[in-house]
């Protein structure tokens, strides 16, 4: 029989180091999934076996077990969890009204040519070159260079000004620069040089719509916390283990390299090649950037997730180290990739509608 010993801990402060705890008492409310990351920083054996009762999460040794072997049980968090009875009608209030008043800014400071920014911030780097593709690349690189050094400086950040406050800088650079860099893709798409002319193939169509409509089912799994993402809930940086995660680790990525290269097969110029190369090297420096930040915040238990999933799709399936469930199709019959499938419909015959709208921007 394995000796257990009882120590009180409240949820908010860290969980280590535990040493030879078996069984943890924290105080409610808690989530399972909020805390199973945090207790492989620990020194704990890594196979053990989690329930809940009342207000405890027992964690129960299995005698004999080498520390050194992968654990069964999830080390990350369960991807794209809903649970309505965990929603708060005033949290979704303070959604709605928060996304109102970003749009309104948005628009003003930065769409509003009379107002705005946004023309001025894409004259200022039209003018390094006559090139559009030159111009393309610059604006994806600016973008990710704001986007991606926020994301490094996250932890210095939040430890300065806060969690919410650093989520409010982060999108409110990120989010201009990015409305600007796709607004000038779509007005400048077809100015390029024309390298192939393949629109006319048979069932081409077909094919890039699919790739397209599967591209976006690869979102990374933060993308759903909208509540986090506004900051009406805090925002953490999650550790994901289930769902499209088990596919590839880092999802995103290959979520945008499907877009890209359906979107240049069918436009077929220099100016969705130059895109594209941006984008792609944007998620491909994501992807070491994302796995540094994650080995430095979860520690041994990134390492183990890391060990049985991959980056390239379905590798670690097919090398063994990736077990699906039984009944992994479970794990996407959730209400976010429900709305992912119809926003990406409605984004679909909204392209007249998006097209028309950034012509109007002369961006």
């Amino acid at each position: 029989m394995a000796n257990s010993v009882v120590l009180t801990y409240p949820l908010s402060a860290p969980v280590r180091p535990l040493h030879n705890t078996k069984i943890l008492r924290f105080q409610p409310p808690f989530s399972l999934s909020q805390i199973r990351p945090n207790l492989f920083q620990t020194s704990l054996p890594k196979s053990l076996s989690f329930y809940t009762k009342k207000s405890f999460v027992r964690v129960l040794e299995q005698e004999g077990t080498d520390a050194s072997s992968p654990a069964p049980d999830l080390v990350g968090e369960d991807s794209a969890e809903f649970l309505l009875s965990g929603q708060k009608i005033t949290s979704w209030l303070y959604f709605s009204g928060i996304l109102g008043v970003v749009l309104y800014v948005l628009n003003f400071a930065w769409i509003d040519n009379s107002t705005g920014f946004g023309k001025a911030f894409i004259d200022a780097v039209s003018s390094i070159s006559d090139s559009h593709e030159v111009i393309m690349l610059a604006l994806t690189f600016i973008f990710a260079i704001v986007h991606s050094g926020l994301a490094s400086l996250r932890d210095t950040g939040e430890k300065l000004i806060g969690e919410r406050a650093y989520r409010v800088l982060f999108a409110g650079l990120s989010l201009p620069l990015a409305v600007s860099t796709v607004v000038y893709f779509i007005n400048h798409r077809y100015d390029g040089v024309q390298l192939w002319q393949v629109q006319d193939a048979p069932g081409l169509h077909t094919i890039l719509w699919m790739s397209n409509f599967i591209s976006f089912f690869f979102l990374y799994p933060s993308t759903f916390n909208l509540l986090e993402v506004a900051a009406v809930d805090k925002p953490k940086m999650h550790l994901w283990e289930t769902g499209i995660m088990r596919i590839t680790r880092h999802p995103q990525m290959v979520g945008q390299v499907i877009w890209c290269v359906a979107h240049t097969i069918w436009i077929g110029n220099s100016v969705a090649v130059a895109a594209s190369v941006g984008l792609i090297t944007h998620h491909l420096f994501g992807v070491w950037n994302g796995d540094r930040r994650l080995a430095i915040r979860y520690g041994e238990a990134f390492e183990i997730l890391k060990s049985r999933s991959s980056v390239i799709p379905f590798a670690a399936i097919l090398e063994g180290r990736q077990k699906l469930p039984k009944d992994y199709y479970k794990e996407f019959l959730r209400l976010p990739y429900l709305s992912i499938t119809a926003l990406t419909l409605g984004a679909y015959f909204a392209h007249p509608l998006m097209q028309s709208a950034s012509f109007r921007l002369h961006w």
